[in-house]
């Protein structure tokens, strides 16, 4: 059965649009009448705020346009946030308080890859489908993938990928790593090491830093990375353990002649509270906000600003994709059935607030192939930059087919 397949776009003033709402709507749906589809969103809102808050405003923002377009053939679309404070046992509690007494069709959400891995567990063993948007874990996708677990940003293999391409440029030989010390710090130190010791054999990787999640003692780290000497640092801190670790290395002259390549640094939510502390010349994912300045992007921005009186940061595009991601494909199968739901997302096309074009959610893997922006800081005027940058396609930084198909142990 045909269930039309209405696509969005951003159009020249940034509004969502799609076929003419007056076609017949798709007959499951119809004979829900008005209700809304509800959707199931849990995050780490009271641990991460910096960068849940603005993701928050984005999801909204992309919701409020699809139901002004109309909804999903006829029905709007209702969002239920939880927060589980960056904890899985919470995490996945909500998750079946949420399917069995609030009846959602699917869950998003995650930023911390364990409590992102949790929600994945839950929605294997409850056969509900989850949109995880933030958690950046390769296993979420690949070693304990599954058939209900799709993932919108890029994983800690592709982002460390951006960055070795950068610095396996460099002169540096001789590399220290700091990562906090949970699933996502110790994943992308490993790809980064993997990674830039094939890409340059003559590096050595002389030793490794990894504080707890938000209890970096930073003039010790400090202190113990000096003492290995390196040429090149691999850092992967954010949020309030990044701020710490920057000012005590600025102090303490850390990072004086040496290169760092750094994963999220480039994010508003994390360079702009280094403010006049903003280091020079690191190597950086991130996005460039008020330098992307492509229609849709534009578009997008402004619409944010007047919406919500601010600039968006990283956050807000990651939610505002999530909740358009989902739309489109509730929109293309007419259905809430999670196995239609499961196949629609298969290969699933969207455009992306970036304005960098379509991002397409892989069927080999529901890896999405979303990229992200490699460049690097300068402090201009009174806060930290992006310059030089490129929108690395996330489509051109994942492992070869057959390699997934090894790490992936379900079909789907």
């Amino acid at each position: 059965m045909d269930l039309r397949n209405p696509s969005f776009r951003l159009g020249r003033r940034g509004l969502l649009t799609g076929t003419a709402l007056g076609l017949a709507a798709p007959a499951m749906l119809r004979a829900q009448g008005t209700a809304p589809i509800r959707i199931g969103e849990i995050n780490s809102y009271t641990a991460q705020p910096a960068f849940l808050g603005p993701y928050r405003n984005g999801w909204l923002l992309a919701q409020e346009r699809v139901n002004a377009e109309g909804g999903i053939h006829g029905r709007p679309l209702e969002t239920l946030f939880r927060d589980d404070a960056g904890r899985p046992e919470d995490a996945v509690r909500i998750a079946g308080e949420l399917v069995a007494s609030e009846r959602v069709a699917l869950l998003g959400g995650g930023y911390l890859s364990h409590v992102g891995l949790a929600l994945g567990d839950f929605a294997l063993q409850n056969k509900v489908l989850y949109v995880a948007s933030e958690p950046l874990t390769d296993a979420l996708v690949w070693s304990k993938g599954n058939h209900y677990t799709f993932r919108l940003r890029p994983s800690t293999y592709m982002q460390a990928a951006m960055l070795v391409e950068e610095a396996a440029k460099l002169p540096a030989k001789r590399w220290a790593t700091i990562a906090p010390n949970y699933e996502y710090g110790q994943s992308a130190v490993r790809w980064f090491k993997e990674l830039l010791a094939k890409a340059r054999p003559d590096v050595e990787f002389v030793g490794e830093q990894f504080p707890a999640l938000g209890r970096i003692d930073a003039g010790a780290t400090v202190q113990a990375l000096e003492r290995l000497r390196p040429e090149g640092i691999f850092n992967v801190t954010f949020s309030t353990d990044l701020l710490n670790f920057v000012r005590q290395g600025n102090t303490r002259g850390l990072f004086e002649n040496r290169v760092v390549a750094s994963m999220l640094t480039g994010e508003p939510e994390y360079l702009e509270p280094l403010g006049e502390e903003c280091p020079d010349g690191w190597i950086v994912t991130g996005y460039p906000r008020d330098a992307l300045n492509n229609p849709v992007h534009i578009a997008l921005r402004d619409a944010y600003r007047a919406r919500f009186g601010e600039l968006p940061r990283c956050g807000s595009i990651v939610g505002y994709d999530t909740a358009l991601a989902i739309a489109t494909m509730l929109r293309k199968v007419g259905s809430t059935d999670t196995e239609a739901m499961v196949a629609g997302f298969k290969g699933l096309r969207y455009q992306t607030g970036y304005g960098t074009g379509e991002v397409e959610f892989r069927a080999l893997d529901h890896q999405a192939t979303l990229g992200a922006f490699v460049g690097r800081t300068r402090l201009q005027g009174r806060t930290g930059v992006m310059v030089d940058w490129r929108y690395a396609d996330g489509a051109n930084y994942l492992p070869p087919d057959e390699q997934v198909r090894r790490w992936r142990p379900q079909p789907g």
